[in-house]
């Protein structure tokens, strides 16, 4: 409509009443991402101590994470093994008291869940926050596929009656928001269409997410003409090295293409 069209592409739909709480609410899974956690060991810093870098993943970069995958896990999702890496890497950074609970966080859409299925058109939020969760201690000592385990079974408690819990207990907690305490969230919109993105002006160039808190994965061409993943991580200065240091320790059969794209105070990235 933007561009002169008197109609949009996809007819709005407005039921909002599809996923309101149920009468009465119940809540009936585990939803760990709402947990109430004090700050006892001061874990939350604040964004004026942080640093950004963004990285680049392409499919080198991807090939050298997965040869760290066990065989049983060989099917999981890019999405699902970089995420692993991730929040691994980024555990080892923070050097965290090793019995405290790291939490890992994935924005999953569950559009496809229900049945009937929610109408294409429909405006409000269809996703769901799962968290994994494991002592600092086995992030750190564990192999990736300890991680990446945890991911994957996190991802896959989304379904119908997990989004249904989470209204109801909306209604029952007053709307929480989120753990903050030892948290990493990561979400990837690398199918966004962002680089298709076109108000009139031409497609997009640059977009991003300004948060220091979660991950939103990007499409992203270096210089090179490659295609991949950008990622911009946010985290103290002292900790930014030893997560590179880390990182690099995983991807050491690949020292020829470095991961760091750029450092830079708005976490834009290139599409």
């Amino acid at each position: 409509m933007a561009k002169g069209s008197s109609t949009p592409s996809t007819k709005p739909v407005w039921q909002r009443e599809l996923l309101c709480a149920r009468d009465p609410p119940r809540v009936t899974c585990t939803h760990h991402e709402y947990d109430e956690v004090a700050d006892t060991n001061a874990t939350i810093i604040p964004i004026d101590k942080m640093e950004n870098r963004s990285f680049f993943f392409g499919h080198t970069q991807i090939s050298a994470i997965r040869r760290c995958v066990p065989s049983h896990l060989k099917h999981c999702t890019t999405f699902e093994v970089l995420t692993a890496c991730l929040w691994r890497c980024r555990t080892i950074a923070l050097q965290p008291n090793p019995e405290e609970e790291m939490r890992l966080m994935t924005i999953v859409n569950s559009r496809l869940k229900f049945q009937p299925r929610i109408p294409i058109g429909y405006y409000g939020n269809v996703f769901g926050y799962p968290a994994a969760i494991s002592k600092a201690r086995d992030l750190c000592n564990k192999p990736l596929g300890h991680t990446l385990d945890l991911v994957m079974k996190a991802k896959s408690e989304v379904n119908e009656e997990y989004m249904k819990s989470v209204a109801d207990l909306m209604v029952i907690k007053g709307r929480p928001g989120f753990t903050k305490v030892g948290s990493y969230i990561a979400s990837d919109v690398t199918r966004a269409g962002l680089r298709e993105l076109d108000f009139g002006w031409g497609n997009a160039v640059y977009a991003g997410h300004d948060c220091h808190l979660a991950s939103f994965y990007t499409r992203y061409i270096n210089r090179k003409g490659e295609s991949g993943i950008i990622v911009p991580i946010w985290l103290p200065s002292a900790a930014m090295k030893r997560f590179v240091k880390e990182l690099d320790n995983m991807l050491a059969q690949d020292n020829n293409n470095p991961v760091i794209i750029q450092e830079h105070v708005s976490p834009h990235s290139k599409l």
